[in-house]
């Protein structure tokens, strides 16, 4: 896309606005590295601290970070010209995330402070952007104080947090996040009226995704590196790529979740939002995967697969499956209409069993029974594609 040095916002929603169809700039690209850095921090602090607390922390925390990603994603599909005003903007909202990265590992000790500032910060950063969008763009002020009024009331109970110790302090935090969470879907018709671009939104999570997929990748070779060779911590290894290639494609070989939004229908507003939430377990839960892989791989020379690292493999992989599932069930819901495909459903519940009842399993048979469930997964997948 290319603009002039300095251009007010405008209004970019919808499918059908007569404009050019539009990709990630290579500005949102270099943006979206920061949360790379951030998710591998969030990935560290669950792999040094697995105990259900730890990975109660890490849930909690990745909220406010990918929240932080939506916020900006959102606004770049309806006002973003790309000029240098909104660069210098989101560059300021760069150097806040930069901080969450730094703060995050820590955030429950002695970093929540500068956490809770941080994301503040990206917020705030956020809310100049929309005062801005607002002064040029007046047809969709409605759209925008509602936006600005909940984002604001958030990020004032985080910047109040700071000031109350703990467990009052981060009480708060849950708070902010339920009052940001909920400020979209309070907005109902309004929103309808004013859709995000709908060509571009699809792809902007599809690359957040694959963000969360590349630290999955990074898993399986961390894991490499601290292991033994031997054929059978190799067989592991492969088992654990395999894991992420087929997660890779049941997201991804999906052809509604692209034709889902070739328009808004008022009436299946929630379904919209149903597929946009839920793509938040959904990277929750494959960052947390490729921790457990990681681990699995790395511990393959050991005799027994310590239960902590078994559970957070097992659980991860079932809800990346329930996820993936949901976003399934919205976009074929909205784009055919039909029942939608419950292989991932049953499969998730197929390891479900196998956790409870495998304990005994070893490293490479637990992640090779997986594996080629996923991979069931996908066969079926593409079977159907090639069927229809």
């Amino acid at each position: 896309m290319t603009t002039g040095i300095w251009q007010p916002p405008r209004l970019r929603a919808g499918a059908h606005t007569g404009e050019e169809e539009r990709h990630a700039t290579w500005f949102e690209l270099f943006y979206d590295l920061i949360f790379v850095v951030v998710v591998a921090q969030l990935a560290d602090l669950l792999k040094h601290q697995l105990s259900i607390i730890g990975f109660i922390k890490y849930i909690f925390l990745f909220m406010p970070v990918w929240w932080s990603w939506v916020g900006a994603t959102f606004y770049a599909t309806r006002f973003d010209t790309d000029d240098m005003g909104h660069r210098m903007l989101t560059i300021l909202q760069m150097f806040a995330v930069m901080a969450l990265a730094v703060s995050v590992s820590n955030a429950f000790g002695k970093s929540s402070v500068a956490f809770a500032l941080s994301y503040v910060a990206v917020r705030a950063v956020l809310m100049i952007q929309y005062l801005r969008a607002m002064y040029y763009v007046r047809e969709a002020s409605v759209l925008i104080k509602g936006y600005m009024l909940g984002f604001s009331i958030a990020a004032a109970i985080w910047f109040v947090s700071v000031f109350l110790p703990v467990p009052y302090s981060f009480i708060l935090w849950g708070i902010a996040i339920i009052v940001d969470y909920a400020t979209p879907l309070i907005m109902g018709n309004v929103q309808v009226e004013f859709p995000p671009h709908l060509m571009h939104l699809p792809e902007r999570f599809g690359l957040f995704i694959i963000i969360v997929l590349g630290e999955s990748i990074a898993g399986v070779v961390r894991g490499i590196y601290a292991l033994n060779w031997s054929l059978t911590s190799l067989a592991t290894a492969i088992m654990g790529s395999s894991i992420v290639i087929s997660l890779w494609l049941m997201y991804f070989e999906n052809p509604d979740s692209t034709n889902m939004w070739d328009t808004l229908e008022e009436k299946l507003f929630h379904v919209y939002n149903l597929w946009i939430y839920s793509h938040l377990p959904l990277a929750i839960f494959i960052t947390a995967s490729a921790v457990g892989v990681e681990l699995i791989i790395s511990s393959s020379v050991k005799s027994n697969l310590p239960d902590n690292i078994r559970w957070i493999f097992y659980v991860s992989v079932i809800c990346c499956l329930l996820s993936l599932w949901i976003v399934r069930l919205a976009s074929t819901i909205i784009v055919s209409k039909s029942d939608p495909d419950l292989l991932r459903l049953s499969t998730a519940i197929a390891i479900l069993i196998l956790a409870i009842t495998g304990a005994h399993l070893s490293h490479l048979t637990t992640i090779a029974i997986v594996a080629v469930m996923c991979a069931t997964v996908v066969t079926a997948d593409l079977y159907k594609q090639k069927t229809l």
